[in-house]
């Protein structure tokens, strides 16, 4: 399936929506992800709150996880190491 070319004026727009999208820094992410995990909300409310969709939530949350099984693992083979 090819895509049709877009107007100037198609091309116009998606910049902007990208120049004038918000950045979430990585603090923002941690505690969008941490009151997500509180439960305190459903997701969707979460997400309409925070101005996100779902599956950017899901992806920052999977993001969040990986993150610290890797820092967890990483603690296991220094303390193995100190140990050894």
């Amino acid at each position: 399936m090819r895509k049709t070319p877009k107007s100037p004026g198609e091309k116009i727009v998606k910049d902007i929506k990208r120049a004038t999208r918000k950045h979430y820094s990585s603090e923002e992410k941690i505690r969008i992800v941490l009151d997500g995990l509180r439960g305190e909300d459903s997701i969707a409310e979460l997400c309409r709150r925070e101005g996100i969709s779902q599956g950017i939530y899901y992806k920052w949350s999977k993001d969040f996880m990986e993150a610290g099984k890797k820092r967890l693992a990483g603690d296991t083979a220094r303390a193995a190491k100190l140990a050894g």
